[in-house]
């Protein structure tokens, strides 16, 4: 059964290049409540954690650098059907594949610079937002 949330990162190139406001607002315009929004930047420790799934992939340690250049920003967000809504709002992980109107197609600048992060499936949007927010950082409203 779908759940009612998701899971994002707003990615260090994103926010480095100052587009977080306007991801966050495509994010809202298409009908996701954001619960909890944080702004934090991962250590290389905390980012292999997150990213533990892909520790024998060939891209693992260039993943984790990446993911601690800089600061990102972290949310929950809520809407019906949140996972596969999202997936098809942020677009194709490569951004020359990503449909026009995606987040990535207009922020993205490669495959490993893709701007935001989404959880592909319930139980990872669950994983991953536990791993950023403690549950009484999760806004009931």
């Amino acid at each position: 059964m779908a759940t009612n949330r998701t899971f994002t990162m707003i990615k260090p190139d994103a926010f480095g290049e100052g587009n977080s406001g306007a991801i966050l607002k495509m994010i809202e315009e298409a009908g996701f409540k954001i619960i909890a929004l944080k702004l934090t930047q991962l250590n290389e420790e905390l980012a292999g954690k997150f990213y533990e799934v892909h520790k024998e992939r060939p891209f693992y340690k260039d993943l984790c650098d990446y993911m601690s250049s800089g600061p990102i920003i972290a949310a929950i967000l809520e809407k019906d059907n949140a996972v596969a809504d999202f997936r098809k709002l942020i677009g194709a992980t490569n951004p020359k594949e990503a449909e026009k109107g995606t987040i990535r197609k207009l922020y993205a600048k490669s495959i490993e610079a893709n701007a935001v992060h989404g959880s592909d499936s319930d139980e990872n949007a669950a994983i991953e937002g536990s791993f950023f927010f403690s549950e009484t950082e999760k806004v009931n409203a």
